[in-house]
Formats: C-alpha cells, sequence, structure tokens
C-alpha cells in the first residue's frame, strides 16, 4: 500500500508537501484493536492540517510498553489497516518506545496526543515548538452506556469477562 512508508521515504514525501504548503499533523500509538475512540479521534486530528502522520509502534515497541500479551493485531496487519482509513494519509512503523526520533526526523506542524495526555508530558513536545509547531490534545471518547473511555484495553478486559462467564 502506497501510504505505508520508511521513516526516510515518508520524510521524502513531506518535504514535497510542505513545500506546496501543506501543514503536517503527526499522531503516533499501537492502535493495537481498531476501536471508534480511535476513529473519532483520527478525524479529529486531521481536521487540524492537510496531511495526517500516523507512526505505529512496532510489536517490540509494544510488547515493551504494553506487556508481553501484546500487540494482539501484527504490526503489518495494524499499518494495513490503520493506511486504510481515509483520514490517515501516511502510515509509518518505529521501534523504539517513543516516537521522539521520528518527530525530530520528519519535524510535523502539529502534534497530536489523546486526553490521557497531558501538553507537558507529550513527547516530541519541545521539538515541535521549538520549530514553531504546536500541540493539540483531542479529548477522550468515552462509550455512550458507560464512563469508561473507548480503549483496546478496555475491549480486551471485556472478552476476557464475557469467556469466564461463559465457563
Amino acid at each position: 500500500m502506497d501510504k505505508i512508508l520508511s521513516g526516510k521515504n515518508l520524510r521524502e514525501r513531506l518535504e514535497t508537501l510542505r513545500d506546496e504548503g501543506k501543514k503536517i499533523v503527526f499522531t503516533n500509538g499501537c492502535f493495537d484493536i481498531l476501536h471508534v475512540g480511535h476513529v473519532k479521534y483520527l478525524n479529529q486530528a486531521k481536521g487540524l492540517g492537510d496531511i495526517l502522520v500516523l507512526a505505529l509502534n512496532s510489536d517490540s515497541s509494544v510488547k515493551s510498553i504494553k506487556g508481553s500479551l501484546r500487540p494482539v493485531v501484527p504490526q503489518n496487519e495494524r499499518a494495513y489497516i490503520m493506511a486504510a482509513l481515509d483520514m490517515v494519509d501516511y502510515v509509518t512503523i518505529f521501534d523504539e518506545d517513543t516516537p521522539l526520533e521520528l518527530i525530530e526526523y520528519i519535524e510535523p506542524d502539529i502534534l497530536v496526543k489523546g486526553g490521557d495526555w497531558s501538553e507537558d508530558t507529550v513527547i516530541g513536545r519541545k521539538s515541535v515548538e521549538k520549530r514553531g509547531g504546536r500541540v493539540v490534545i483531542i479529548p477522550q471518547f468515552n462509550e455512550s452506556s458507560t464512563d469508561h473511555p473507548a480503549s483496546t484495553t478496555n475491549i480486551i478486559k471485556k472478552i476476557i469477562n464475557a469467556y469466564k462467564d461463559d465457563e
């Protein structure tokens, strides 16, 4: 899929788009099991600029952050799913625990994170702001039936509990 690029190829593509006056929006995450919170978040992120870049944690990075049982969906499948979304312009996979190196390399104009982050804890904030960019925090989406945010962890817990109840 043409939307899934290495960091080097992504940077080259973004340089061309930036020369055309396009505003580059960057977000990152594991996106292990796609859910409504992800879709609403990505739609809002896309609305902040012209090009939405989604940096996806690699399988080893997800394991390091979330534990040995994650990810549920392998990185190449996650990348394909995320690239299939209309609001996502480009997907790249990174191996580190944080996307700092990638953020500094591709130099987005806007850095977006979900409402579970505060602006002062966003990785890459200083780098983006130093170049005149900005950080935007998008509030978490709460499922209408509960007070719990839509999250992969909550979905996995719900599945586990459903199977426990069947035993």
